[in-house]
C-alpha cells in the first residue's frame, strides 16, 4: 500500500490507463457472460450498488425481487407450483455456487434415506459426462463426493444416456446432465435418461435422481424449443441450475437453483438467523453480496418478457447460422455444434494433420481483437482441437461478416501462403588479400560484408547460372 494518498483524479487515471490493456469484453467470444444491457438497467446498477443483499429486513423490497425471479424461473421450466404457491430456489453468485447448493442437497437427502435404512452414507457418488464444467469437479472434491465420469467420443461429445445409467449404483446421489455443453452447445437427451433411469431404479429399488445443469441452455430452450422435454416435466428431475449472467442477460454474478418440491431440499440445510432484527432463512455459501444483480434480473424479466427473450435467442441463433455457413463456405473446418443447441458455433479443421493450426488461428485473430478459445475435447477425443465462438445478444449481423473476412485472411496466411524461398550459395575462395588462411589447405576466415535481400515471390522456376560476387576488389564462383 503506498505511503501517500493521492489525487482522486491520479488514482483514477492510473487505473483506468492499466486496464486499456485488457482486451475487449464484447471481442471476447470465448465467454457466455453478458457484456451488453440497456443504459436504464446500467442505472438501476449503480444505485443499487451499495445494498447488501442479506439484509432483507432493510431491504424487503430487493428480497421480493428475489423471490419474484425464482418463481418466474420455476414456471419457465414447468416446477409443479400452483400460480399462489411459493417456489423453491435461490439467488447465487452464479451457476458454480447454484451447483454446489444442489449438490449438497442431494448429498444430505442421499445420507438421510441411507442412515435411515441402517446402511453405510460415507461413499457418495455422482454420475456425470466427461464434458461437464469443472465446478462440478470442484464440488466433488470439496464435498468428498466420488466424481463418475461417462467419457465421450470422438463424433458424441455430450453423456451417453445408457452408459450414465449403468454407472449407478446404491450410492449414487444423482446423475446430473447437461443443457447446452460447454464444448459444443449440445442439449444432452435428458428425457431419454429420465426413461432409462427410471427403469433402473424399478428393477433395482434405488430412487436415482435427476439434476439438470442448465447454466447455458436454461434460457434458451424455453423460447426456441418449448416442445423439447428436458425439466421438471419429467418426474425424476429434481433441481435446475442457470446462470442469469449467461443468456439470462445479466451481467456476471447471479445464477439460480430452482428444487422441484421443499421435499428435495432438506430442512436441515436451510439456516434461520436472527440478524439485524428479523429470523431470516438463508441457504447460500456465502453471506453478504450485492443486490444490484438481483435487480437486473427483474429488470430483463420485467423489460423483456417471453416475447422479448424469445426475440433475442432467435436473433442469436441466426447470427451463430450465419457464422456457421460462412465458416462451411471456408472448406477448411468441420462444424462440431449442432443446430439445435445454445447459439454458440464450434469447429475444427478438416484436416487432421492440421489440428494444431487451430491455436495459431486462434492467435492470428487475436490480433484483430477478436477472443476465440482452441482447446482438446474431453479424453477419448483429445486428439480432436476445436475451436468455439459463443454468440450472444451484442455479435449481430455485422460483426459475423468482419469476424469471418478476419478468418479467412488468417487462413490464407496459415495456410495457403508459399513457403519462404531458400537460397543456397556454394563459393569457392583462394587465400587473398581479404581471406586470411592459415597456412593449410584446410580453410580459413572468410569476411563477407553486411548485405540485404530483396525479393517478391514469382512462377517458381529452378535456375542454375554461373554468377560472379564481388567483395572487396576479390571475385568468387558461386551456383544459385
Amino acid at each position: 500500500m503506498p505511503e501517500r494518498s493521492i489525487p482522486k483524479e491520479a488514482a483514477y487515471q492510473i487505473i483506468h490507463d492499466e486496464l486499456l490493456l485488457d482486451g475487449n469484453p464484447r471481442l471476447n467470444l470465448a465467454s457466455f457472460v453478458t457484456t451488453w444491457m440497456e443504459p436504464e438497467c446500467d442505472q438501476l446498477i449503480l444505485e443499487a450498488m451499495n445494498k447488501n443483499y442479506v439484509d432483507m429486513d432493510e431491504y424487503p423490497i430487493t428480497t421480493e425481487l428475489q423471490n419474484r425471479c425464482v418463481n418466474m424461473i420455476a414456471h419457465l421450466f414447468n416446477a409443479p407450483v400452483d400460480e399462489a404457491e411459493t417456489a423453491v430456489g435461490v439467488g447465487t453468485v452464479g451457476s458454480s455456487e447454484a451447483i454446489m447448493l444442489a449438490g449438497l442437497a442431494f448429498k444430505k437427502r442421499w445420507q438421510n434415506k441411507r442412515k435411515a435404512e441402517g446402511k453405510p452414507y460415507d461413499k457418495p457418488n455422482i454420475v456425470t459426462g466427461a464434458n461437464v464444467q469443472v465446478c462440478w469437479e470442484k464440488f466433488a472434491r470439496y464435498f468428498e463426493v466420488e466424481l463418475k465420469e461417462v467419457k465421450v467420443r470422438e463424433g458424441y461429445y455430450v453423456m451417453d444416456p445408457a452408459k450414465a445409467v449403468e454407472m449407478v449404483d446404491e450410492n449414487t446421489i444423482c446423475i446430473t446432465a447437461i443443457l447446452g455443453s460447454t464444448y459444443n452447445g449440445e442439449f444432452e437427451d435428458v428425457k431419454l435418461l429420465n426413461n432409462l433411469l427410471d427403469q433402473n431404479n424399478k428393477r433395482t429399488g434405488w430412487d436415482t435422481p435427476i439434476h439438470v445443469d442448465a447454466a447455458s441452455g436454461g434460457f434458451v430452450a424455453p423460447f426456441l424449443s418449448p416442445e423439447l422435454v428436458w425439466d421438471f416435466r419429467l418426474p425424476l428431475v429434481k433441481s435446475i441450475n442457470v446462470s442469469g449472467h449467461k443468456y439470462g442477460l445479466v451481467y456476471a454474478g447471479v445464477g439460480w437453483v430452482v428444487w422441484r418440491s421443499k421435499e428435495d431440499l432438506p430442512e436441515e440445510l436451510i439456516f434461520h438467523i436472527n440478524y439485524v432484527g428479523a429470523d431470516q432463512p438463508t441457504f447460500t455459501l456465502n453471506f453478504s453480496k450485492g443486490s444490484s444483480q438481483i435487480i437486473a434480473q427483474y429488470y430483463q424479466f420485467l423489460r423483456m418478457g417471453f416475447e422479448g427473450y424469445k426475440n433475442v435467442m432467435q436473433n442469436c441463433m441466426e447470427s451463430a447460422r450465419q457464422l456457421r455457413e460462412g465458416l462451411d463456405r471456408t472448406g477448411s473446418f468441420n462444424i462440431i455444434s449442432k443446430e439445435k443447441g445454445i447459439p454458440l458455433v464450434a469447429f475444427a479443421f478438416k484436416d487432421k494433420n492440421k489440428q494444431g493450426l487451430a491455436y495459431k488461428l486462434s492467435k492470428a485473430l487475436r490480433h484483430h481483437g477478436w477472443i476465440i478459445p482452441a482447446y482438446n475435447m474431453p479424453p477419448n477425443a483429445e486428439h480432436v482441437t476445436i475451436l468455439r465462438v459463443v454468440v450472444r445478444e451484442d455479435f449481430g449481423r455485422q460483426l459475423v461478416e468482419k469476424l469471418l473476412s478476419h478468418v479467412k485472411n488468417a487462413l490464407n496466411e496459415l495456410v495457403d501462403a508459399p513457403a519462404i524461398p531458400r537460397i543456397t550459395f556454394t563459393i569457392d575462395v583462394k587465400p587473398g588479400k581479404f581471406i586470411k588462411g592459415d597456412g593449410d589447405e584446410h580453410g580459413g576466415v572468410l569476411h563477407l560484408p553486411r548485405a540485404s535481400v530483396y525479393w517478391k515471390q514469382e512462377k517458381p522456376e529452378i535456375v542454375h547460372k554461373e554468377i560472379s560476387i564481388l567483395m572487396e576488389d576479390q571475385k568468387t564462383k558461386g551456383v544459385c
